[in-house]
């Protein structure tokens, strides 16, 4: 084999590797593989294990959608947020009345999601410029009333291709859609552990 031949060989190799997925894609496929319109929309209490515990497979809020994509990555939100409330309960929202901390509810509300990812993720601009958001980023909106809800941006684009979409649960099951601005924007984070 000629110098000129391997040479030729060692390039074509090495510029078709394989693209090694980032955390945010790794979080949107995740994000992408929980869709189900199955999934009962269910803010009931439950009790469950401690860690890594879910709600039944069939139930959820929009912040399962969030717990569930994290923990396909090894990233325990349940866990992560109750640590955190443990240690620092005076900064976490008191909008509940409680006088310390809840293993099964307290990750399974935005609020604290977002004192969470404010705390411990990147906080980044909010703004109604696609631009400005990527796959991976986690968004909260108030829905009005002081209703608030949290979804995931993933790699898929409206059909006008202005928008990314998001995975959440707003009552109609774990589903993909093109609701980005249709709400109040929030917050909007970026979080890896």
């Amino acid at each position: 084999m000629s110098l000129r031949f391997t040479w030729l060989f060692f390039f074509i190799v090495c510029s078709t590797s394989v693209h090694a997925q980032t955390f945010t894609e790794k979080l949107s496929s995740e994000a992408l593989a929980l869709i189900d319109d199955d999934v009962v929309y269910d803010p009931s209490y439950f009790s469950i294990p401690y860690p890594n515990g879910d709600v039944p497979a069939n139930k959820g809020v929009c912040t399962d959608v969030v717990v569930r994509a994290y923990r396909k990555l090894g990233i325990d939100l349940q866990k992560e947020v109750h640590q955190d409330m443990k240690a620092h309960f005076n900064v976490y929202p008191k909008k509940w009345g409680l006088k310390a901390t809840d293993k099964n509810i307290d990750h399974r509300r935005v609020p604290n999601l977002m004192t969470f990812f404010s705390r411990h993720g990147k906080v980044l601009k909010i703004s109604k410029q696609n631009g400005d958001y990527s796959p991976g980023d986690i968004v909260t909106w108030d829905l009005g009333g002081g209703i608030t809800h949290i979804g995931i941006v993933v790699n898929k684009k409206s059909s006008d291709l202005q928008r990314w979409l998001i995975v959440h649960n707003i009552g109609g099951g774990q589903v993909l859609a093109d609701c980005l601005f249709q709400y109040t924007i929030t917050g909007h984070y970026r979080y890896q552990k």
